[in-house]
């Protein structure tokens, strides 16, 4: 047998994946059939269907696969580093559509709408992430921005960096998020103080802060709901 990477086509036409998503479309495929199309090359003597099983396999299923890091990937034996770029190039644009809104602005009504926004751009992330969502005068997003990166353990945004951004987009308030890589969304008291700051800065100079949102493993809290701001 060839040391080459054994390719889509050198399957039997019946396990095909691009064939059989033509045929029945990408919902009729398995998750590792989707991410074989992504591979679209599998390792020496293994198929790229195969090799997306071992990847799914070895990283705990898509969401260990979404929070690995290219180096990791590339690690895993037949990856290597362009096989990894390509798939976390094609998760980061599905969290791209997830939190593209469609048509007429969207208006965010509840810390639901909030938290729904930003939770697949957060939820994975290993270090703090803090960005805030820039609303006009009728709650419609203008913009989602990421204001600041921090260690596996936090992530400080000085209201001075926050509120620059907010008056450059003209926002009328701002909502604001962060993410706990440790996957636990119980705010902090570091958290409870940041929102005091953030709110008495949006009184000042005129564009209220209407919630802060903490984003954890497929869950969330609201400091507006729980009464902390």
């Amino acid at each position: 047998m060839s040391d080459r990477g054994l390719v889509i086509r050198d399957l039997p036409a019946g396990e095909r994946p691009r064939e059989r998503m033509e045929q029945y479309g990408p919902e009729a495929l398995s998750t590792a059939e989707l991410l074989a199309i992504v591979l679209r090359v599998g390792s020496r003597g293994e198929s790229a269907v195969r090799l997306a099983e071992r990847l799914l396999s070895s990283f705990g299923g898509l969401a260990g696969i979404a929070r690995a890091r290219i180096p990791q990937l590339s690690a895993l034996a037949g990856i290597g580093l362009a096989k990894a770029a390509q798939v976390k190039a094609a998760f980061e644009l599905g969290k791209r559509l997830a939190s593209t809104p469609e048509g007429p602005r969207l208006a965010i009504r509840t810390s639901a709408d909030a938290a729904a926004l930003v939770m697949e751009e957060l939820r994975y992330r290993e270090q703090e992430h803090f960005a805030a969502i820039f609303l006009d005068t009728r709650n419609q997003i203008i913009r989602v921005q990421t204001i600041s990166v921090g260690t596996l353990t936090g992530s400080p945004a000085h209201p001075r960096e926050v509120f620059k951004e907010a008056l450059a987009h003209g926002s009328a308030s701002l909502i604001v998020c962060h993410n706990h890589p440790s996957g636990d969304p119980s705010p902090s008291h570091e958290d409870v103080v940041l929102t005091q700051r953030l709110k008495q800065a949006g009184e000042l100079v005129g564009v209220p802060l209407l919630d802060h949102i903490i984003i954890g493993a497929g869950r969330f809290v609201s400091l507006k709901d729980a009464g902390k701001m």
